[in-house]
């Protein structure tokens, strides 16, 4: 089904790399991804994205997610082609996934990491939402992004979105996984993967852009904290997450022989110092810190950090570990009130990310 677009696609006026926004009746914010949510887009793997080496894995965990996600709200899943969506039908329905609260949508994508390449939704006082679509450049130039970069434009032209959400294209690279928010217009991120997507711009020009296309009042940085086998220079949603009522849950290193236990510790005492708007020190949740998982000799990026909220519930990570259980309680602690559901994701690792980085949330009331 395809809808006419009454949004206006702003480009670059080569001046400024933030384009004016349209003018709202109330004022523009992110909300938070414990907020009430219409669903969670993601991107079906087949053999034409790099998961082809592994793809009966892969698709058992995405099934799973996928399976998960339905006994709580919808999940939208872009396929390629109708021969690719059956068969995705087909294993959802042999994980027991409701059926009735999953949407298929035909579009073309060169990866299934959506945290990055789909739309960063903002709202306005009357819940009318505005699709911010940065540029996306496979985590600096690293891949082929063609694809991807179009995505949220393709998704719109497909009649996903309600009719009178606005489309603002920035050219600008930003992607979802290195930004957190808290819904009251702080963000959290990281100065090591915004400094490599934007080398040749100052911590406050980076920062004065996250404001104005964010509509933030302020920025948080870190400037520690990394992942062996992270190829998105550290990504917030790998080691540092905002959590209702100023929490803060964090991926800590408790080996001290541990390459990454010196630079966690670091992320930790800044984490200490940030305060919130009200100027009072964050309640901090640290997350047990996994074995080393291996891949032929290369180090996997397992973080419990990256879970995934939904209506009801939060689902997390597990990596085979003896720990799994008790990042689940630590997770479950910061967000009360959910069931927490465990997702095996040693799969989604050997990719370089794990089930948040394979997902977006899409607040409440925006879809068509």
């Amino acid at each position: 089904m395809s809808v006419s677009m009454d949004a206006r696609l702003r480009g670059h006026d080569g001046k400024s790399e933030i384009p004016e926004f349209i003018m709202t009746t109330t004022p523009l914010r992110l909300p938070a991804e414990w907020e009430p949510q219409s669903a969670v887009l993601l991107a079906w793997p087949h053999a034409g994205t790099d998961w082809a080496a592994r793809l009966d894995a892969v698709e058992d965990t995405c099934a799973t997610l996928i399976a998960a996600i339905s006994h709580f709200e919808t999940a939208i899943v872009c396929a390629p082609d109708a021969e690719i969506g059956a068969h995705a039908a087909e294993c959802l329905r042999d994980a027991g996934a409701d059926l009735a609260r999953v949407r298929f949508v035909g579009i073309p994508y060169d990866d299934t990491w959506l945290r990055d390449s789909g739309p960063i939704i903002l709202l306005d006082g009357n819940g009318r939402p505005v699709l911010l679509d940065f540029r996306f450049t496979g985590w600096g130039g690293k891949f082929e992004a063609s694809l991807d970069d179009a995505l949220v434009a393709g998704l719109i032209e497909r009649g996903v979105f309600r009719r009178d959400a606005e489309h603002q294209r920035i050219d600008w690279a930003l992607e979802g996984g290195a930004i957190e928010s808290d819904g009251r217009g702080t963000i959290l991120t990281t100065w090591r993967c915004l400094h490599q997507r934007h080398p040749d711009q100052s911590r406050a020009r980076i920062e004065q852009t996250l404001r104005d296309s964010l509509s933030a009042g302020r920025v948080l940085w870190l400037d520690h904290g990394y992942l062996q086998g992270d190829d998105t220079d550290a990504h917030i949603d790998t080691l540092a997450r905002f959590a209702p009522d100023d929490a803060i849950v964090f991926q800590a290193c408790s080996d001290p022989d541990d390459p990454h236990y010196a630079e966690l510790a670091a992320m930790r005492r800044e984490l200490e110092t940030l305060r919130t708007i009200e100027g009072k020190p964050y309640r901090l949740f640290d997350l047990p810190w996994p074995k080393p998982i291996l891949d032929e000799g290369r180090r996997l990026a397992a973080s419990y950090a990256n879970y995934l909220i939904v209506n009801g519930a939060v689902l997390v990570p597990a990596y085979g570990d003896v720990v799994d259980a008790a990042a689940a309680r630590t997770i479950e602690l910061a967000h009360p009130g959910r069931k927490v559901v465990q997702i095996p994701c040693r799969p989604l690792i050997w990719q370089n990310g794990s089930l948040h980085c394979m997902t977006m949330q899409l607040p409440d009331g925006v879809l068509a």
